[in-house]
């Protein structure tokens, strides 16, 4: 079992889910591991009025208020997040009157043609600095953003023994 994000969790969350994984599977070895986000230009983000654009399901369905997208703005010191709510094209009026809780970002509900293009538009419509894509694919070799944008990824780090590598290592 992989318990991730410990280095943003608090330590009393990370305790319940231990004592979870015992009473299911009292014998399973645990990796604790954590996820640094990365982007691929942070200058595209210091000092800058930004537009954050995140995995849509994960903010409606899964009723998350910020992701990646957002904590990487704030931890490369955006001064600014943009609310791209005056500038929604398409379907994407629509996602904001339906789920007004989503914050300010720009949810990416789809990857059809439509869904595209309202990204599209609303990007390039939104009055900010730059682009900021935490999306769980690169979005801009898909659409076109006629701004600086960089990109938001996590890396897996293992903390401590055994780390995920020597459990797969034992296993083979």
């Amino acid at each position: 079992v992989v318990i991730n994000k410990i280095d943003s969790s608090a330590p009393e969350d990370i305790q319940t889910v231990r004592e979870s994984i015992e009473k299911v599977n009292p014998g399973a070895t645990v990796v604790d591991s954590a996820s640094p986000i990365k982007v691929d230009d942070p200058s595209v983000i210091k000092g800058k009025k930004v537009l954050v654009v995140e995995d849509g399901p994960t903010l409606t369905h899964g009723e998350m208020k910020i992701g990646a997208g957002v904590v990487a703005a704030r931890k490369f010191r955006a001064s600014e997040l943009v609310d791209p709510r005056p500038y929604t094209a398409g379907r994407l009026t629509e996602t904001f009157r339906q789920y007004p809780g989503i914050g300010t970002l720009l949810p990416a509900m789809g990857y059809g043609e439509q869904q595209l293009r309202d990204l599209e538009k609303t990007s390039n419509n939104t009055k900010c600095d730059s682009v900021v894509i935490a999306t769980p694919i690169a979005l801009n070799r898909i659409i076109k953003i006629r701004k600086p944008h960089t990109r938001v990824y996590y890396d897996l780090q293992a903390i401590g023994d055994p780390n995920l590598s020597q459990v797969i290592d034992e296993f083979i």
